[in-house]
Protein backbone atom coordinates (compact mmCIF):
# COMPACT_ATOMS: atom_id res chain seq x y z
CA UNK A 1 0.00 0.00 0.00
CA UNK A 2 1.01 3.39 -1.13
CA UNK A 3 1.06 6.26 1.66
CA UNK A 4 2.57 9.38 2.30
CA UNK A 5 4.81 9.43 5.27
CA UNK A 6 6.39 12.50 6.89
CA UNK A 7 7.73 13.77 9.92
CA UNK A 8 6.89 15.28 13.21
CA UNK A 9 6.83 18.73 11.82
CA UNK A 10 5.69 17.85 8.17
CA UNK A 11 9.13 19.45 6.63
CA UNK A 12 10.40 15.83 5.61
CA UNK A 13 7.92 14.32 3.30
CA UNK A 14 10.01 10.25 3.08
CA UNK A 15 10.57 8.89 -0.36
CA UNK A 16 9.85 5.30 1.13
CA UNK A 17 6.57 4.32 -0.61
CA UNK A 18 5.33 2.42 2.37
CA UNK A 19 6.07 2.54 6.62
CA UNK A 20 5.95 -0.60 7.28
CA UNK A 21 4.74 -2.14 11.30
CA UNK A 22 5.52 -5.41 12.03
CA UNK A 23 3.56 -6.58 14.50
CA UNK A 24 5.92 -9.29 16.27
CA UNK A 25 9.68 -10.04 16.67
CA UNK A 26 10.06 -12.38 13.78
CA UNK A 27 8.12 -10.72 11.64
CA UNK A 28 10.74 -7.80 12.05
CA UNK A 29 13.39 -10.19 11.59
CA UNK A 30 11.96 -11.30 8.16
CA UNK A 31 11.86 -7.61 7.41
CA UNK A 32 14.90 -6.61 8.01
CA UNK A 33 16.96 -10.00 6.44
CA UNK A 34 14.80 -9.74 3.43
CA UNK A 35 15.35 -5.62 2.72
CA UNK A 36 17.97 -3.82 0.81
CA UNK A 37 18.12 -0.29 3.05
CA UNK A 38 16.17 -0.03 6.30
CA UNK A 39 15.31 2.95 8.47
CA UNK A 40 13.72 3.30 11.26
CA UNK A 41 11.20 5.91 12.10
CA UNK A 42 10.34 6.35 15.68
CA UNK A 43 8.21 9.11 17.11
CA UNK A 44 9.33 11.00 13.97
CA UNK A 45 10.47 13.65 15.92
CA UNK A 46 13.41 14.58 14.09
CA UNK A 47 13.36 17.65 11.68
CA UNK A 48 16.31 16.35 9.15
CA UNK A 49 16.68 13.17 6.45
CA UNK A 50 18.41 11.01 9.39
CA UNK A 51 15.58 8.23 8.81
CA UNK A 52 14.89 8.46 4.98
CA UNK A 53 15.80 4.99 3.94
CA UNK A 54 15.41 6.19 0.07
CA UNK A 55 12.94 5.40 -2.44
CA UNK A 56 14.03 1.80 -2.91
CA UNK A 57 14.41 1.51 1.22
CA UNK A 58 12.04 -0.16 3.57
CA UNK A 59 10.61 2.19 6.22
CA UNK A 60 9.87 0.68 9.63
CA UNK A 61 8.33 1.95 12.79
CA UNK A 62 8.57 -0.43 15.48
CA UNK A 63 5.39 0.84 17.54
CA UNK A 64 3.67 -2.37 16.60
CA UNK A 65 5.48 -4.56 18.62
CA UNK A 66 4.33 -5.75 22.00
CA UNK A 67 5.33 -3.07 24.40
CA UNK A 68 7.61 -3.60 26.67
CA UNK A 69 8.23 -2.33 30.35
CA UNK A 70 9.54 -4.77 33.06
CA UNK A 71 10.37 -3.28 36.01
CA UNK A 72 13.08 -4.83 38.39
CA UNK A 73 12.86 -3.06 42.00
CA UNK A 74 15.44 -4.64 42.87
CA UNK A 75 18.50 -4.14 40.79
CA UNK A 76 17.06 -0.50 39.81
CA UNK A 77 16.47 -1.45 36.07
CA UNK A 78 13.71 -1.46 33.62
CA UNK A 79 13.63 -3.31 30.50
CA UNK A 80 12.08 -1.14 27.90
CA UNK A 81 10.58 -1.90 23.93
CA UNK A 82 12.38 1.00 21.92
CA UNK A 83 9.04 2.25 20.36
CA UNK A 84 7.53 3.10 23.81
CA UNK A 85 7.34 6.89 24.36
CA UNK A 86 8.77 8.25 27.61
CA UNK A 87 5.50 9.46 29.30
CA UNK A 88 4.53 5.70 28.98
CA UNK A 89 7.99 4.47 30.29
CA UNK A 90 8.23 7.15 32.98
CA UNK A 91 4.36 6.42 34.57
CA UNK A 92 5.55 2.72 34.50
CA UNK A 93 8.19 3.28 36.51
CA UNK A 94 7.07 5.54 38.82
CA UNK A 95 4.61 2.93 39.89
CA UNK A 96 7.22 0.99 41.61
CA UNK A 97 8.26 4.02 43.68
CA UNK A 98 11.53 4.34 40.94
CA UNK A 99 13.01 7.38 38.39
CA UNK A 100 14.57 8.11 35.49
CA UNK A 101 17.56 10.63 36.72
CA UNK A 102 15.85 13.02 33.71
CA UNK A 103 14.15 13.23 31.04
CA UNK A 104 13.90 15.71 27.70
CA UNK A 105 11.53 18.76 27.41
CA UNK A 106 8.99 16.73 25.45
CA UNK A 107 7.63 13.49 27.02
CA UNK A 108 6.03 12.12 23.77
CA UNK A 109 9.47 11.06 22.22
CA UNK A 110 10.12 7.39 21.85
CA UNK A 111 12.83 6.30 24.03
CA UNK A 112 15.02 4.44 21.27
CA UNK A 113 14.43 7.17 19.01
CA UNK A 114 16.19 9.92 21.98
CA UNK A 115 18.45 8.17 22.56
CA UNK A 116 20.24 7.37 19.06
CA UNK A 117 20.67 11.10 18.31
CA UNK A 118 22.18 12.00 21.52
CA UNK A 119 18.81 13.72 23.25
CA UNK A 120 19.06 15.32 26.69
CA UNK A 121 17.77 17.37 29.16
CA UNK A 122 19.16 20.04 31.27
CA UNK A 123 21.47 19.60 34.57
CA UNK A 124 24.80 20.49 35.63
CA UNK A 125 24.96 16.71 36.77
CA UNK A 126 23.42 15.30 34.34
CA UNK A 127 23.95 13.35 31.05
CA UNK A 128 22.15 12.99 28.60
CA UNK A 129 19.28 10.36 28.02
CA UNK A 130 21.92 7.53 27.04
CA UNK A 131 23.53 8.28 30.13
CA UNK A 132 21.05 5.69 31.47
CA UNK A 133 21.55 3.32 29.48
CA UNK A 134 22.93 -0.23 30.24
CA UNK A 135 22.66 -2.09 27.17
CA UNK A 136 20.60 -2.24 24.03
CA UNK A 137 19.11 -5.18 22.02
CA UNK A 138 19.27 -4.82 18.59
CA UNK A 139 18.09 -6.66 14.93
CA UNK A 140 20.97 -6.65 12.40
CA UNK A 141 21.24 -6.88 9.22
CA UNK A 142 21.28 -10.44 8.66
CA UNK A 143 18.15 -10.52 10.51
CA UNK A 144 19.64 -11.97 13.95
CA UNK A 145 19.47 -10.66 17.30
CA UNK A 146 22.67 -9.06 19.06
CA UNK A 147 23.46 -7.56 22.63
CA UNK A 148 25.68 -5.25 23.30
CA UNK A 149 25.70 -4.23 27.55
CA UNK A 150 28.34 -2.10 29.32
CA UNK A 151 31.65 -4.33 29.78
CA UNK A 152 31.57 -4.60 25.70
CA UNK A 153 33.97 -2.91 24.36
CA UNK A 154 31.39 -1.63 21.53
CA UNK A 155 28.80 -0.49 23.95
CA UNK A 156 30.34 3.02 23.38
CA UNK A 157 28.67 2.80 20.14
CA UNK A 158 25.71 1.35 20.64
CA UNK A 159 23.56 3.68 22.44
CA UNK A 160 23.79 6.71 20.64
CA UNK A 161 24.63 5.08 17.06
CA UNK A 162 21.65 7.34 14.51
CA UNK A 163 20.38 3.37 13.34
CA UNK A 164 23.69 2.83 12.36
CA UNK A 165 23.67 -0.64 13.70
CA UNK A 166 20.85 -2.25 13.65
CA UNK A 167 16.68 -1.86 14.78
CA UNK A 168 17.41 -1.24 18.19
CA UNK A 169 14.24 -3.47 19.71
CA UNK A 170 15.07 -3.14 23.53
CA UNK A 171 16.76 -1.12 25.65
CA UNK A 172 17.79 -1.52 29.70
CA UNK A 173 18.19 1.43 32.19
CA UNK A 174 18.90 2.43 35.07
CA UNK A 175 16.99 3.69 37.81
CA UNK A 176 16.92 5.31 40.80
CA UNK A 177 14.67 5.71 43.63
CA UNK A 178 11.22 8.02 43.01
CA UNK A 179 11.56 11.26 44.00
CA UNK A 180 9.70 14.61 43.99
CA UNK A 181 10.54 18.07 42.41
CA UNK A 182 9.39 21.60 42.37
CA UNK A 183 9.58 24.57 39.22
CA UNK A 184 9.80 27.96 39.75
CA UNK A 185 10.14 30.48 36.99
CA UNK A 186 12.00 33.54 36.64
CA UNK A 187 11.90 36.44 34.32
CA UNK A 188 14.28 38.89 33.09
CA UNK A 189 17.93 37.59 33.37
CA UNK A 190 20.54 40.31 32.05
CA UNK A 191 23.67 38.67 29.30
CA UNK A 192 25.04 41.86 30.23
CA UNK A 193 27.75 41.48 32.98
CA UNK A 194 27.16 37.47 32.49
CA UNK A 195 30.68 36.22 32.97
CA UNK A 196 31.49 31.89 33.08
CA UNK A 197 31.18 32.27 36.98
CA UNK A 198 28.04 33.66 36.87
CA UNK A 199 26.84 31.61 34.40
CA UNK A 200 27.79 28.27 36.08
CA UNK A 201 26.12 29.34 39.43
CA UNK A 202 22.97 30.33 37.23
CA UNK A 203 22.98 27.11 36.53
CA UNK A 204 23.69 24.82 39.17
CA UNK A 205 21.09 26.71 41.20
CA UNK A 206 18.54 23.90 40.72
CA UNK A 207 18.77 20.10 39.65
CA UNK A 208 17.55 21.08 36.12
CA UNK A 209 17.51 24.81 35.00
CA UNK A 210 16.76 26.35 31.35
CA UNK A 211 17.23 29.80 29.80
CA UNK A 212 14.61 30.77 27.72
CA UNK A 213 15.10 33.94 25.18
CA UNK A 214 13.70 35.17 21.78
CA UNK A 215 16.73 37.46 21.24
CA UNK A 216 14.65 40.08 20.73
CA UNK A 217 16.72 41.96 23.35
CA UNK A 218 20.10 40.99 24.89
CA UNK A 219 19.54 38.53 27.87
CA UNK A 220 16.59 36.01 28.99
CA UNK A 221 13.14 36.45 29.55
CA UNK A 222 12.28 33.28 31.62
CA UNK A 223 14.56 31.36 33.94
CA UNK A 224 13.10 27.20 34.49
CA UNK A 225 14.64 25.97 37.99
CA UNK A 226 13.33 22.42 38.65
CA UNK A 227 14.26 21.42 42.32
CA UNK A 228 14.64 18.04 43.81
CA UNK A 229 12.53 18.60 47.37
CA UNK A 230 15.27 16.35 48.67
CA UNK A 231 18.28 19.07 47.75
CA UNK A 232 18.68 22.39 48.88
CA UNK A 233 16.63 25.27 48.00
CA UNK A 234 19.24 27.94 46.50
CA UNK A 235 18.50 31.93 46.53
CA UNK A 236 18.34 32.94 43.25
CA UNK A 237 19.19 37.02 43.59
CA UNK A 238 19.64 37.07 39.53
CA UNK A 239 15.86 37.11 38.42
CA UNK A 240 12.77 38.09 39.44
CA UNK A 241 10.28 35.39 40.35
CA UNK A 242 7.58 35.30 37.31
CA UNK A 243 3.65 36.46 38.78
CA UNK A 244 2.10 34.25 36.20
CA UNK A 245 2.50 30.96 34.72
CA UNK A 246 4.51 31.36 31.81
CA UNK A 247 4.78 28.99 28.46
CA UNK A 248 8.64 29.04 26.78
CA UNK A 249 7.53 30.56 23.33
CA UNK A 250 6.23 34.39 24.37
CA UNK A 251 2.92 34.53 24.00
CA UNK A 252 1.68 31.16 24.04
CA UNK A 253 -0.85 29.97 26.57
CA UNK A 254 0.89 27.89 29.72
CA UNK A 255 -2.39 25.78 30.31
CA UNK A 256 -0.19 22.99 28.76
CA UNK A 257 3.15 23.65 30.89
CA UNK A 258 3.82 21.30 33.68
CA UNK A 259 3.40 22.75 37.23
CA UNK A 260 4.89 26.02 38.28
CA UNK A 261 5.44 28.49 41.63
CA UNK A 262 7.20 25.96 43.59
CA UNK A 263 4.04 23.41 43.68
CA UNK A 264 6.10 20.24 44.64
CA UNK A 265 4.81 16.68 42.14
CA UNK A 266 6.24 13.73 40.73
CA UNK A 267 9.66 13.71 38.87
CA UNK A 268 7.91 12.92 35.41
CA UNK A 269 5.32 15.53 35.66
CA UNK A 270 7.85 18.51 36.82
CA UNK A 271 11.01 17.66 34.79
CA UNK A 272 9.12 17.80 31.09
CA UNK A 273 8.37 21.10 30.44
CA UNK A 274 5.17 20.09 28.56
CA UNK A 275 2.46 17.79 30.39
CA UNK A 276 2.22 13.78 29.23
CA UNK A 277 -1.07 14.39 28.32
CA UNK A 278 -0.65 17.12 25.94
CA UNK A 279 0.27 16.41 22.66
CA UNK A 280 1.84 18.84 20.83
CA UNK A 281 0.72 20.86 17.75
CA UNK A 282 2.88 19.36 14.34
CA UNK A 283 4.11 20.73 11.64
CA UNK A 284 4.00 24.67 13.61
CA UNK A 285 7.59 24.83 14.15
CA UNK A 286 11.62 23.63 12.80
CA UNK A 287 14.43 22.97 15.15
CA UNK A 288 18.27 23.44 15.40
CA UNK A 289 20.54 22.77 18.54
CA UNK A 290 24.39 23.10 19.00
CA UNK A 291 26.07 21.51 21.79
CA UNK A 292 29.64 22.84 22.80
CA UNK A 293 32.22 22.80 25.70
CA UNK A 294 30.57 24.51 28.56
CA UNK A 295 33.85 26.91 29.25
CA UNK A 296 32.23 28.72 25.91
CA UNK A 297 29.24 29.44 26.98
CA UNK A 298 29.21 32.92 27.76
CA UNK A 299 31.68 33.55 24.50
CA UNK A 300 28.88 31.82 22.80
CA UNK A 301 25.83 33.58 24.07
CA UNK A 302 27.58 36.54 22.62
CA UNK A 303 28.61 35.45 19.83
CA UNK A 304 24.53 34.59 18.96
CA UNK A 305 23.74 38.17 20.60
CA UNK A 306 25.84 39.38 17.79
CA UNK A 307 23.37 38.05 15.37
CA UNK A 308 20.81 38.43 17.16
CA UNK A 309 18.68 41.02 14.70
CA UNK A 310 19.03 38.24 12.09
CA UNK A 311 17.90 35.34 14.28
CA UNK A 312 15.14 36.41 15.93
CA UNK A 313 13.49 37.69 12.74
CA UNK A 314 12.56 33.40 12.47
CA UNK A 315 12.39 32.76 15.61
CA UNK A 316 9.68 31.36 18.22
CA UNK A 317 12.50 30.64 21.21
CA UNK A 318 15.77 29.57 22.17
CA UNK A 319 16.32 27.10 25.03
CA UNK A 320 20.06 27.25 27.09
CA UNK A 321 20.28 23.96 29.06
CA UNK A 322 23.69 22.12 30.14
CA UNK A 323 24.49 18.69 29.81
CA UNK A 324 27.12 16.46 31.97
CA UNK A 325 29.83 14.56 29.65
CA UNK A 326 29.36 11.10 28.67
CA UNK A 327 31.20 8.51 27.23
CA UNK A 328 29.18 7.34 23.89
CA UNK A 329 31.30 8.22 20.91
CA UNK A 330 28.73 9.91 18.62
CA UNK A 331 27.19 11.70 21.44
CA UNK A 332 27.04 15.39 21.16
CA UNK A 333 28.22 15.32 24.72
CA UNK A 334 31.28 13.08 24.20
CA UNK A 335 34.19 13.74 26.59
CA UNK A 336 33.15 17.11 27.60
CA UNK A 337 30.88 19.21 30.03
CA UNK A 338 28.18 20.46 27.68
CA UNK A 339 26.30 23.77 27.27
CA UNK A 340 23.26 22.73 24.37
CA UNK A 341 22.20 25.78 22.84
CA UNK A 342 18.79 24.91 21.54
CA UNK A 343 16.20 26.83 18.81
CA UNK A 344 12.53 26.65 18.07
CA UNK A 345 12.19 28.46 14.72
CA UNK A 346 9.64 29.50 12.40
CA UNK A 347 7.94 26.66 10.28
CA UNK A 348 9.75 28.04 7.10
CA UNK A 349 12.57 26.49 5.43
CA UNK A 350 13.99 28.78 3.00
CA UNK A 351 13.92 31.64 5.72
CA UNK A 352 15.18 29.59 8.30
CA UNK A 353 18.32 28.07 6.79
CA UNK A 354 19.69 31.15 5.67
CA UNK A 355 19.55 32.27 9.45
CA UNK A 356 21.20 28.78 10.45
CA UNK A 357 24.22 29.46 7.81
CA UNK A 358 24.69 32.59 9.53
CA UNK A 359 24.19 31.09 13.27
CA UNK A 360 26.66 28.16 12.68
CA UNK A 361 29.51 30.68 11.61
CA UNK A 362 29.03 32.98 14.66
CA UNK A 363 29.75 29.37 16.84
CA UNK A 364 31.40 28.41 14.00
CA UNK A 365 35.20 29.26 17.01
CA UNK A 366 33.78 27.00 19.67
CA UNK A 367 33.76 23.45 17.95
CA UNK A 368 29.89 22.90 18.26
CA UNK A 369 28.53 19.55 17.44
CA UNK A 370 24.80 20.43 16.51
CA UNK A 371 21.83 17.63 17.48
CA UNK A 372 21.85 14.62 14.96
CA UNK A 373 18.14 14.86 14.38
CA UNK A 374 17.75 18.62 14.14
CA UNK A 375 18.12 21.19 11.23
CA UNK A 376 21.69 22.02 10.79
CA UNK A 377 24.17 22.41 7.66
CA UNK A 378 27.68 21.57 9.06
CA UNK A 379 29.51 19.53 6.34
CA UNK A 380 30.04 16.34 7.04
CA UNK A 381 33.95 16.79 6.79
CA UNK A 382 33.60 19.01 9.73
CA UNK A 383 31.68 17.04 11.91
CA UNK A 384 33.73 13.69 11.38
CA UNK A 385 36.73 16.12 13.14
CA UNK A 386 34.70 17.26 16.30
CA UNK A 387 34.19 13.24 17.02
CA UNK A 388 37.34 11.72 18.05
CA UNK A 389 35.89 8.21 18.12
CA UNK A 390 34.50 8.18 14.56
CA UNK A 391 36.67 5.28 13.58
CA UNK A 392 36.00 3.26 15.97
CA UNK A 393 32.20 3.95 15.17
CA UNK A 394 32.37 3.31 12.14
CA UNK A 395 34.59 0.04 12.86
CA UNK A 396 31.81 -0.95 14.44
CA UNK A 397 29.05 0.10 11.59
CA UNK A 398 30.98 -2.16 9.33
CA UNK A 399 31.26 -5.12 11.74
CA UNK A 400 27.65 -5.11 12.34
CA UNK A 401 26.82 -4.23 9.24
CA UNK A 402 28.56 -4.93 6.46
CA UNK A 403 26.59 -4.13 3.67
CA UNK A 404 25.71 -0.63 4.82
CA UNK A 405 22.06 -2.08 4.88
CA UNK A 406 21.17 0.49 7.84
CA UNK A 407 22.99 3.37 6.27
CA UNK A 408 21.54 6.18 4.31
CA UNK A 409 22.79 9.68 2.27
CA UNK A 410 22.96 11.07 6.29
CA UNK A 411 24.67 8.40 7.92
CA UNK A 412 26.87 8.08 4.83
CA UNK A 413 27.96 11.25 4.90
CA UNK A 414 28.97 11.50 8.35
CA UNK A 415 31.02 7.96 8.14
CA UNK A 416 32.33 8.67 4.87
CA UNK A 417 36.41 7.95 5.15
Amino acid sequence: MTQTVTNWAGNITYAAKELHRPGSLDALRALVADSAKVRVLGSGHSFNTIAEPGADGTLVSIAGLPPVLDVDTAARTVRVSGGVRYAELARAVDAHGLALPNMASLPHISVAGSVATGTHGSGVGNGALASAVREVELVVADGSTVTIGRGDGRFGGAVTSLGALGVVTALTLDLEPAFEVEQRVYTELPLAGLDFAAFSEVMSAAYSVSLFTDWREPGFRQVWLKRRVDQPLADFPWAAPATEKLHPVPGMPAVNCTEQFGVPGPWHERLPHFRAEFTPSSGAELQSEYLLPREHAVEALQAVDGVRQTVAGVLQTCEVRTVAADEQWLSPSYGRDTVALHFTWIADTAAVLPVVRRLEAALDPFDPRPHWGKVFTTAGETLRGRYPRLGDFRALANGLDPEAKFANAFVGDVLAD
